[in-house]
């Protein structure tokens, strides 16, 4: 694969409907997925895991990356190949998650993402292994008194900065300004953290010189609190989402694609695929799942050798029906073939 600039790189990854496999779990995320399915959490299974899931069928086509969590781009298959070249094989590019977690800002539930002292070094050393893309995840609250400006801006400047020191590097970054959707609170409130979020996020990667046409955006949907009495609708949510979009992210952006936040696998699909029907789009409009694309396959898989081949299924299906959400092609009586 000849991609020699950030541009072609940010586009290659979510072209002709593709999207991002976000297998970046860090161990402890991991282990609670193999919990519930009665599996040790160490080494090797995780490994196994991840190597059957980057095998599937179905990655060919419709998945453009996959981020990788630091422990998976060092390891090589049962067979000595190493999982990156597994992954470019099917036509995917390697990325990273390079941020270092979540750190309490003063005595507040809010929280700013840190991992920015070293950071030049280990993205040098990701570049070398062959990573092309990168991913930072901001987390924001929404609450009594939250988000404040402070922990948006400190948040979005710190995605700023690591943004700026990928490119720098030769990677293309994905900015991640996650605004979570637990809580009661309604879709409106949800809007407007985004906007703030996004403006703040913007502002800040222009001010930094960041190239936007090699950056990818990895925003949530927006969509009612989790416990919120009253959930707004399929429609609602991917016309709201994508009018703040509009208002708030350069065309110039070349692609979205959106985290599931805890949605169902079926509700994030529908989602996208609305969004992908609606008119007036700047960018690309994909995904990038971990759980929602991942779910039925962990459950299917058990653990167990025999197994392999029914849980890869299971992705690859989830694969092909986000890739059709991509195109705005998906129907949910697709979901029974």
């Amino acid at each position: 694969m000849s991609l020699n600039s950030l541009e072609e790189i940010a586009s290659y990854i979510v072209s002709e409907g593709k999207g991002i496999l976000a297998a970046d779990e860090s161990n402890p995320t991991c282990g609670k997925r193999f919990d519930s399915i009665g599996v040790e959490s160490n080494e090797d299974n995780r490994r196994d895991y991840r190597e059957m899931l980057f095998r599937s069928n179905g990655m060919k086509g419709n998945i453009g990356g996959v981020i990788l969590f630091d422990e998976t781009i060092r390891q090589n298959a049962k067979d000595g190949t190493p999982l990156i070249d597994i992954i470019s094989d099917q036509g995917a590019l390697p990325g990273i998650k390079v941020d270092k977690g979540l750190q309490p800002i003063g005595d507040s539930e809010e929280t700013v993402t840190v991992g920015l002292d070293g950071l030049d070094e280990r993205l040098k050393e990701y570049a070398s292994m062959g990573a092309k893309f990168t991913k930072w995840r901001a987390v924001i609250k929404i609450g009594d008194g939250m988000p404040s400006d402070e922990c948006i801006d400190a948040n979005m400047k710190a995605l700023a900065d690591y943004a700026k020191l990928v490119q720098d590097n030769g990677m293309v970054p994905m900015v991640e300004p996650e605004v979570l959707m637990d809580g009661g609170h309604s879709v409106d409130d949800c809007y407007s953290a985004t906007e703030r979020s996004l403006k703040s996020l913007f502002k800040h990667l222009i001010e930094n010189d960041v190239n936007i046409k090699g950056t990818i955006l990895k925003p949530n949907m927006i969509t009612s609190g989790s416990t919120a009495t009253e959930q707004a609708s399929i429609n609602e949510v991917a016309k709201m989402t994508i009018d703040c979009l509009l208002n708030n992210v350069p065309s110039s952006l070349p692609g979205i694609t959106f985290l599931s936040g805890g949605q169902s696998d079926i509700l994030a699909t529908a989602h996208l695929n609305a969004m992908n029907k609606l008119d007036g789009l700047l960018w690309k409009v994909s995904f990038s799942y971990g759980r929602a694309l991942q779910a039925s396959a962990l459950k299917a898989w058990m653990g167990k050798p025999e197994n392999i081949f029914i849980s890869q299924d299971a992705l690859s299906h989830r694969a092909k029906m986000n890739k059709l959400a991509s195109l705005g092609e998906w129907d949910e009586s697709l979901e029974d073939e």
